[in-house]
């Protein structure tokens, strides 16, 4: 899929699309910085060859709206809701918040930017982003 959609993900207002490229072109970031990576369910996210260290397995299975960096790579996985019925006829996409790089949310370059919008019952609305926790082999620190 080398489309980027624009969707109310489970905590703000999105880009997503299984293509980088496009969200780079989309939000005229860097193409050094990496994407988050959301997945549907936890067999997804191992079967793309995720891992996750054993002292973290329980405490993650049970977070919520949580991003969680391990290795230098971000990934994130969305149990239930409407952003989970989204995901999941695709299993992972790529996610960042609908933007221009460095600038406020601006609903009309969204729009404009996006090849398919996705507004549910939900609207559109930013709101908190998720928490980000960076794993270790034993522990975890909390960055935002």
């Amino acid at each position: 899929m080398k489309k980027v959609l624009l969707a109310q993900t489970d905590t703000t207002v999105g880009f997503l699309s299984k293509n980088s490229d496009a969200l780079i072109r989309v939000k005229e970031r860097p193409s050094h910085k990496q994407f988050l990576k959301v997945y549907a369910q936890w067999k997804t996210f191992k079967a793309d060859g995720g891992r996750i260290p054993k002292a973290q397995r329980s405490y993650l299975r049970r977070a919520e709206k949580t991003t969680f960096i391990i290795k230098g790579n971000a990934y994130r996985v969305v149990n239930s809701g409407e952003h989970h019925n989204l995901l999941r006829p695709y299993g992972w996409l790529y996610s960042t918040s609908a933007n221009q790089s460095g600038k406020e949310y601006e609903r009309s370059f969204c729009e404009a930017s996006a090849d398919i919008i996705v507004e549910d019952f939900r609207g559109f609305k930013e709101s908190l982003p998720s928490s980000i926790e960076l794993l270790g082999k034993r522990k975890r620190r909390k960055l935002r």
